[in-house]
């Protein structure tokens, strides 16, 4: 059924991530009341995760439509687009630098992309601590929100934007997020340059990965001198059988194990973390994945195409939720406005999800060979590159 949108429209987004919050943003630029749903107790309960680079042909054209674009910059850190490669010896393979003036991926720090949309949007738009249970398409083309807690509230429009375990995806999707075969922990360094000068120096200013073979570890900078370190290597999901995750210098035996042979350098990323590690399994949504259209539902970011985190996840739920806020604006009707949104939307994510598997199947092959391969998708050539015939050792100044 075709529902027209009333004077005042009910739309509900699930979820209080980048692509949630821009897609709002969005649309209350333009005069359309929407609300928020977030499990969250309130926006400082949990850290947001790391650094993202947001590419100009998807993140900061959704942060120009959002009118955000100038503030975005004057936090985001274009110095940050720097790589360093290296093999398992900590021989510097390749070395990519921004040039000068080089706008196109600079970095931001999650948490703060977080604060600035959350920063432009009216007061009460986010409800904090109430969490989407799932969604009830109703006959006459209007969606039940059941809410944890056993409230009800009714809406024009449901938007899932809440990632990969998405409560609104059933309502359209029998999808779930497998698991890709690729195992991620997850460890931090605060003070970098003053307590950790090693870690500095293989992370420069921006991020570093070192890989051989079905192993790799990264390196990302993040604002005020820190520093997130991903081990990540091919194996079982349950790869950390018989430990407890909480037992940190058993983790750290596990995983220098698997690391065994590493220059001593790189295994300093495993030796001198500051905390816990954190396991983070790498999952993804079947790819394709698409759904007949539901009326008065539809999903964006990872609840859309989960993929594996090569680059373009944020980015891509970023232009999501700006697209999909101008398709509500600009069609008299929500079937409208879905089809104009889901027509450039799911084969976008479908594309781009077959794209991310094949750059992981190439940086983390299920192989032993000691051959360091970076695909080239991976970073444009975008500036200067490094590469020394005489490569010297990360730890060799």
């Amino acid at each position: 059924m075709s529902t027209t949108l009333p004077t005042t429209p009910r739309i509900a987004i699930s979820g209080a991530g980048p692509g949630g919050l821009v897609c709002a943003r969005v649309l209350q630029q333009h005069g359309v009341p929407v609300t928020v749903f977030e499990r969250e107790a309130g926006a400082g309960s949990r850290s947001q995760g790391g650094t993202l680079d947001i590419h100009e042909d998807t993140g900061q054209v959704a942060l120009r439509e959002a009118g955000l674009f100038d503030r975005f910059l004057a936090l985001s850190r274009p110095e940050s687009q720097e790589w360093r490669m290296y093999d398992r010896r900590a021989t510097l393979i390749r070395h990519d630098r921004a040039g000068e003036g080089d706008l196109s991926r600079p970095e931001i720090d999650r948490g703060q992309l977080r604060t600035l949309l959350l920063d432009s949007l009216a007061p009460g738009t986010v409800r904090w601590g109430r969490s989407v249970e799932a969604v009830t398409p109703l006959p006459q083309g209007t969606v039940r929100l059941h809410l944890q807690g056993g409230a009800d509230e009714e809406f024009d429009l449901v938007i899932g934007a809440d990632g990969a375990w998405s409560r609104v995806r059933p309502a359209l999707s029998g999808a779930l997020p497998v698991y890709s075969g690729v195992a991620m922990v997850e460890a931090h360094f605060d003070d970098v340059d003053r307590r950790h000068p090693g870690i500095a120096h293989l992370v420069g200013r921006g991020t570093m990965s070192a890989k051989a073979g079905r192993h790799s570890l990264f390196l990302q900078r993040n604002s005020n001198g820190h520093v997130r370190a991903y081990v990540m290597f091919r194996g079982p999901e349950d790869w950390h059988a018989g430990l407890d995750l909480a037992d940190t210098e058993a983790v750290r035996a596990r995983l220098l194990a698997q690391y065994q042979g590493w220059d001593e350098s790189l295994l300093d990323i495993l030796r001198a973390n500051e905390g816990e590690f954190i396991n983070r399994p790498m999952f993804v949504l079947p790819v394709p994945h698409s759904w007949r259209r539901v009326p008065g539902v539809t999903l964006l970011g990872d609840a859309a195409h989960l993929m594996p985190p090569v680059g373009v996840g944020a980015n891509l739920a970023l232009l999501d939720g700006a697209e999909l806020a101008r398709a509500v604006i600009g069609h008299a009707t929500v079937d409208e406005a879905l089809d104009a949104y889901e027509s450039v939307m799911l084969p976008r994510g479908i594309e781009n999800a077959t794209t991310a598997q094949q750059m992981l199947a190439a940086l983390m092959p299920d192989t032993d060979s000691d051959e360091a391969a970076f695909p080239d998708a991976l970073w444009p050539d975008n500036g200067p590159i490094d590469a020394d015939a005489d490569a010297q050792p990360a730890h060799a100044d």
